[in-house]
């Protein structure tokens, strides 16, 4: 197995690396005999460093199982029952009822781990334990840059620190820097040399400076007083601004940086410093993007240059790309065919508004009546949910390319209702306030995302304000109800068949309409159901 960096090892969706060992070990609870496979992803810190893969449940098992071919077992229920393996696409890791677990079968959630762990620790083969993550830091640095440490070295005195108002020790400015081999600190006698504040004869400073994550771990709570010049911030500041409301933050300081933030914070907090308990209330941490499966770098030669993407396609592609391409907390692969892609459809959307600008120029945005076309119902129906999935995407899940999936998905419903709106003659004004009603959310839930485009198009309908200004657009639930809804029906896990059925229907007609289609009827082949099991509004499944 090759050896590659912890992060790299242990991200979803990362390659997976895997020798059969030739060996088998026995499950000691139900004895079954189970390969033993070495691979990249499990590392030798965690636990014992051999762990009992997981695949239904675990998503780096199910890549590793699907990669390999090794069987997969479900032993926690989805909502849909199956328990077919075929069916997952991939690890169902949400909380449910366990099954094909022997005598832990339906247990759930924590009450299934205690009940486990109680079982192994009872049979003597296991007992529940805490693994910790913390090590020791070592702090010092043999380089400039960094917090000088305040220490000197007194012959008679040994280590001494250096007074409270004789602090911060502060870099000096004529150090030599660029030569190799040692600290510019160690050179400079002028820095060294000092006396010791014990006995007052010769010392030596420290040389060695704090690692830089020193300074990084606490910069937030600074930025709440950067004016003070007496203490490291105002405690009427900080209480005032923090905890930092959303921090984001890359996936490569994942741990460290924010163990270290976490842990200043406390120490501020223990010292009275600072009231709040936590450093930040909802964290965001970023993957990176990465190129022909590395990591981007120079040293790699594998670096996309954004000029050179936004002269050849503008700033809103380059952008647009960069926030479709993968959910913020994956990593990016980058693309240059998917940057063709997102600059053909910011076309589309500019050559859709061209078509239907002319039809909404001067007319005020509204929802209609209730007499509206049905073709206008639906565009009222799909302008709401559009609007709601965005604003849920970003605000509540960080889900940037959900959000302009959904735009996307917007645009195309517009595409097919301008050949209908083309063909009316004469359409009122009611009719024209939906569709532009429809077309300004378009560009507002745009704008986030490839603003400059957003900003025109809101020119040409003479916005009062800039995009950026503008109120963010409300969806109304009473109009996104649609008067129908399309259910999946599968017999044992597998879909057989799609029906189309009222959005109010009730949980039994729902089940007596999916039981009494004839292609189902088929399917279960005059054999009787054992359970009829109702996802609301996405799916009924059917076990036999």
């Amino acid at each position: 197995v090759q050896s590659q960096d912890t992060i790299a090892r242990t991200a979803e969706g990362g390659d997976k690396l895997g020798v059969f060992t030739g060996a088998y070990a026995m499950n000691p609870v139900n004895g079954e005999s189970i390969p033993v496979w070495s691979a990249n992803f499990v590392l030798m810190d965690y636990g014992t460093g051999a762990i009992m893969s997981v695949p239904a449940h675990d998503q780096r098992d199910f890549e590793f199982a699907q990669k390999y071919d090794l069987n997969i077992r479900v032993v926690i229920e989805p909502p849909d029952g199956t328990r077919d393996p075929d069916h997952l696409k991939e690890a169902f890791t949400e909380e449910g009822p366990m099954i094909q677990s022997g005598g832990f079968d339906g247990l759930v959630g924590e009450e299934a781990r205690l009940k486990v762990c109680e079982y192994l620790k009872t049979k003597g083969i296991g007992e529940r334990t805490i693994n910790y993550r913390l090590r020791d830091w070592g702090v010092s640095r043999q380089r400039y840059w960094g917090t000088p440490v305040p220490m000197v070295f007194c012959d008679a005195c040994g280590t001494v620190p250096v007074p409270y108002d004789q602090l911060p020790v502060e870099l000096p400015l004529d150090a030599q820097l660029g030569e190799r081999g040692q600290s510019p600190l160690k050179t400079l006698d002028s820095f060294i040399n000092t006396t010791c504040p014990k006995c007052n004869g010769a010392a030596k400073r420290e040389t060695d400076t704090l690692d830089t994550f020193i300074c990084s771990s606490w910069y937030f709570d600074r930025y709440t007083s950067p004016q003070a010049d007496d203490a490291p911030f105002q405690k009427k500041a900080v209480d005032y601004w923090m905890p930092v409301d959303q921090y984001i933050g890359g996936i490569e300081h994942a741990i460290l940086h924010l163990l270290y933030s976490r842990f200043f914070h406390h120490v501020f907090r223990d010292l009275g410093l600072v009231q709040s308990n936590e450093p930040f209330s909802h964290l965001l941490t970023q993957g990176m993007v990465i190129k022909d499966g590395a990591k981007m770098s120079k040293s790699k030669g594998n670096v996309v240059d954004p000029d050179r993407i936004i002269e050849r396609y503008g700033a809103d592609t380059a952008r647009l790309f960069i926030l479709f391409a993968a959910p913020p907390v994956k990593d990016l692969e980058w693309s240059d065919q998917g940057v063709e892609g997102c600059s053909r459809f910011l076309k589309r959307v500019w050559r859709l508004f061209a078509e239907l600008s002319d039809s909404v120029q001067g007319v005020e945005p509204g929802n209609g009546g209730d007499a509206l076309p049905d073709e206008l119902k639906e565009l009222r129906r799909q302008t709401h949910v559009t609007i709601k999935r965005v604003t849920e995407d970003v605000e509540k899940r960080m889900q940037f390319n959900t959000a302009i999936a959904a735009t996307m998905e917007f645009i195309n419903h517009l595409y097919t209702f301008k050949d209908w709106w083309n063909a009316q003659k004469n359409a009122s004004p009611e009719h024209k306030a939906v569709l532009r009603q429809a077309v300004e959310s378009l560009i507002l839930v745009l704008s986030p995302f490839a603003p400059h485009i957003a900003e025109e198009m809101a020119s040409r309908l003479k916005f009062s304000k800039a995009t950026h200004e503008c109120a963010w657009p409300v969806f109304e639930a009473q109009h996104m109800q649609a008067d129908e809804m399309t259910i999946v029906v599968q017999v044992n896990g597998k879909v057989r068949q799609k029906l189309s059925v009222p959005s109010e229907i009730a949980d039994d007609d729902l089940k007596q309409q999916c039981l009494g289609d004839e292609r189902v009827r088929e399917w279960l082949n005059g054999k009787e159901p054992r359970k009829v099991i109702v996802v609301p509004k996405k799916l009924v499944n059917i076990v036999v």
